[in-house]
Order: structure tokens, then C-alpha cells, then sequence
């Protein structure tokens, strides 16, 4: 059994695709998914599970969501591995602050040349950098009110994505260390 963490998109948000997580965490273990645990309410999961491609659970779970919900989520799983990886490396880090840095992931790697129209575009102060399969983004001001937000990224990279704090992105890594051990 291989530790991972999923990731959906869009749920809980203004009433929207509602999924409790207590009912999912449910749904998870009757899915054959074990050690499961949740992180605040908007769709962060850690489980394990017989090791597989992180792109063949996401398809996996994204079937049982249709199935189970009767709508579709978009889901990113990774593996704790890649996760430090995306922490340790961050740009931002050093000299912006925490509280308005966030990660975006993607479910594939974009175009190049969809990365070269986006990079004509520029909303400074706002920053970005992405690389492979994660964008890293800074945002001076509340992320509400970022232009460059989860859905300008997808609609200009033609990907999903989901995005999350550096908060809730480093808990998540933590939870999935503990869980592992």
C-alpha cells in the first residue's frame, strides 16, 4: 500500500457540488481506498492504496464521484514524494509572504504553446512560475481577488487544475508523512 493524496476541484464552493467529508471519507473506504483522512472541507484527501499510476486513481475516483454524486469533479492525486519536491522548490518562498503564495496543480502538463501565450500576459504584482505539472503563484492581494486565478489558468493552459494555499499544501504533506509511517 503506497500513501496519496487527492485533490478535487470545485466542491463545497458556494453550495456547489456538495460532498460532506465525513460521507466521502465513507465513500473512500467503500472504494477500497484505506487509511483515509480529510482536510477542511474542500476536497483534500489522504489515503492509501495498492501502488498505481497517480493518473489511473484519479480517473478511479473521478468514475466513483460520477457514479456515487451524479456530477463531475476533477481530480488531481499525487504522491507525497512530488509534493515535498513542489514545497522544497519554491520561488517564492524566500522573500514573499506565505499567506499569499498557492500552488496550482494541473492535470497535465500544458502546451508549450499555451505556457508562451500566457507568459505575453503580464498582471503584475501578481506573479507565477510554472513548471511541469504545478504552477507556483504569488498574489499580494486576497486570492478572491487575483485576476490570474484557478480558472484563468485552465482556460488559458486548456488543462484542469485545482489550487491551494501554501498552507493547506504543506498540512497535507505533513498529514501524508504521518500517515505513511
Amino acid at each position: 500500500m503506497e500513501t496519496y493524496i487527492a485533490l478535487l476541484r470545485g466542491i463545497n464552493v458556494a453550495g456547489q457540488k456538495k460532498m460532506p467529508m465525513a460521507i466521502l471519507r465513507e465513500h473512500f473506504e467503500q472504494w477500497g481506498f484505506t487509511a483515509v483522512q480529510t482536510y477542511i472541507q474542500s476536497g483534500n484527501i489522504i489515503f492509501k492504496y495498492p501502488t498505481k499510476s497517480p493518473e489511473e486513481i484519479a480517473e478511479t475516483i473521478q468514475q466513483k464521484i460520477q457514479t456515487t454524486y451524479g456530477f463531475e469533479v476533477p481530480v488531481m492525486v499525487i504522491r507525497p514524494a512530488r509534493l515535498e519536491k513542489i514545497l522544497a522548490n519554491n520561488p517564492f518562498i524566500a522573500d514573499k509572504d506565505p499567506k499569499r503564495i498557492y500552488l496550482t496543480f494541473l492535470s497535465a502538463i500544458p502546451a508549450v504553446d499555451h505556457v508562451q501565450a500566457l507568459t505575453s500576459q503580464d498582471f503584475a504584482p501578481e506573479e507565477y512560475s510554472i513548471v511541469e505539472q504545478h504552477i507556483y503563484f504569488f498574489s499580494p492581494q486576497n486570492y478572491g481577488r487575483a485576476k490570474m486565478n484557478n480558472n484563468f489558468f485552465e482556460k488559458k493552459l486548456k488543462v484542469n487544475a485545482t489550487t491551494r494555499n501554501w498552507r493547506t499544501s504543506n498540512k497535507l504533506l505533513e498529514m501524508a508523512h504521518l500517515a505513511a509511517d
